[in-house]
């Protein structure tokens, strides 16, 4: 952890890290990694950036890490959560959009 900033208007910490790896970790395991660091649960643990420096293998990213997961889903922008989301559930949620349905139709 590089630095954490306490932001208690939202309840939440912000916290800016480094990881040292050959390849770019995805999503999912850096919050698992996040929250077993912390000791919390994946659900309050929301990856916001993760960026390969240049001509090495750094990692920099910022997480922010919630008091309670339901101020987590207000706080954060909906394309924040997909993000955040296992690749199984995203790929049913994009299954879902794609759908012929009422989107769309004209009369």
């Amino acid at each position: 952890m590089t630095s954490t900033r306490v932001n208690p208007l939202v309840g939440r910490r912000e916290i800016v890290f480094t990881i040292e790896e050959k390849t770019t970790p995805s999503r999912m395991d850096v919050r698992r990694e996040i929250a077993v660091l912390l000791k919390t649960d994946v659900d309050k643990v929301w990856l916001r950036q993760l960026k390969t420096k240049t001509g090495t293998h750094r990692n920099v990213g910022l997480v922010h890490v919630y008091d309670d997961a339901a101020k987590a889903m207000r706080a954060e922008p909906a394309y924040i959560v997909k993000r955040n989301q296992p690749p199984e559930v995203k790929a049913e949620g994009e299954a879902e959009e794609a759908k012929p349905g009422e989107k769309g139709k004209e009369k």
